[in-house]
C-alpha cells in the first residue's frame, strides 16, 4: 500500500512555472509506475506524464510535450512535475498517482489504483 501527498500547487501568472512535488509513503516506491492527471470544473481527469519505476522513460500527453517535465528521486521516495510556460488552459486540479507494475509506464487513470488528495494549479492570463 502506499499513499500519495501533493504539494506546490498555486497561483501563477501565464507563462510562468511551477514545480508540483508528490511525496509517497512505504518501502517500495521504486515498484510503482507513477503519473501525474489534472482535471479541470466540467471536465473528466486527463492524463499529464508518467513515468517508469526506474525513472529511466516517460510519457507526456500533447499538451504537456515541451513545457513539463516530470521525473522521480526513489531515495527521497518522491515524484515531481516541472511545468514551465504555463497557460491559463493548465489550470486544474492535479493528481499524482502510482500503480505497481511489472515494467513500462501508464497512460489512463483506470491503470491506477492510488492516487493523491489533489493540488489546485491556478494560471491567470
Amino acid at each position: 500500500q502506499v499513499q500519495l501527498v501533493e504539494s506546490g500547487g498555486g497561483l501563477v501568472q501565464a507563462g510562468g512555472s511551477l514545480r508540483l512535488s508528490c511525496a509517497a509513503s512505504g518501502r517500495t516506491f521504486s515498484t510503482y509506475a507513477m503519473g501525474w492527471f489534472r482535471q479541470a470544473p466540467g471536465n473528466e481527469r486527463e492524463f499529464v506524464a508518467s513515468i517508469t519505476k526506474s525513472g529511466l522513460s516517460t510519457s507526456y500527453a500533447d499538451s504537456a510535450k515541451g513545457r513539463f517535465t516530470i521525473s522521480r528521486d526513489n531515495a527521497k521516495n518522491t515524484v515531481y512535475l516541472q511545468m514551465n510556460s504555463l497557460k491559463s488552459e493548465d489550470t486544474a486540479v492535479y493528481y499524482c498517482a502510482a500503480v505497481w507494475v511489472l515494467a513500462g509506464t501508464r497512460d489512463r487513470p483506470s491503470e491506477y489504483n492510488h492516487w493523491g488528495q489533489g493540488t489546485q494549479v491556478t494560471v491567470s492570463s
